[in-house]
């Protein structure tokens, strides 16, 4: 089965690297040292300090998988391959909600670079998916599990 492409901005990209970077130069030398105090400590089958530190092994090297399979499969946003008047990968977009009349910015980001906190939105959530290949003044409906939302775009930025 062939594996997901995952969509990343440059910047996205660079961040990617230099996490896989830091697990593998920083992290997995800390964790290394921390497992060899821990056995210091006598019987590891009653210690709690080595099964922490075998746990954040576990998923420090969990990590580093993940980061060289996204990077493995990544492709980086091309910004000048997009119309600059629909909403696509990378565009910011700003949105009035019908229901309550308030305006929300939401940039759209792959997968990987998703982070609601940071209004960057995943194009496979389900508002992603609703607003992409749309333009200014477009409505779209999106379905919650509170019911239909409803928004207009008012703005694309790219």
């Amino acid at each position: 089965m062939p594996e997901k492409e995952v969509v990343v901005s440059p910047e996205g990209f660079r961040k990617l690297e230099q996490e896989l970077e830091h697990l593998k130069s920083v992290r997995r030398r800390e964790v290394a040292e921390r497992i060899k105090q821990a056995r210091e400590f006598g019987d590891i089958s009653e210690n709690s300090e080595y099964e922490d530190a075998k746990n954040e092994q576990a998923f420090i090297e969990g990590r580093i998988l993940t980061l060289e399979k996204m990077l493995r499969n990544a492709r980086i946003l091309d910004q000048t391959d997009h119309d600059p008047d629909v909403v696509g990968l990378g565009s910011t977009v700003r949105l009035k909600d019908f229901e309550g009349g308030s305006t929300v910015e939401y940039t759209i980001v792959g997968s990987a670079e998703a982070n609601p906190g940071q209004s960057k939105i995943s194009n496979e959530s389900p508002l992603g998916k609703a607003i992409l290949g749309h333009r200014v003044g477009s409505t779209v409906e999106v379905t919650a599990p509170g019911g239909i939302l409803r928004f207009e775009i008012l703005e694309i930025v790219r």
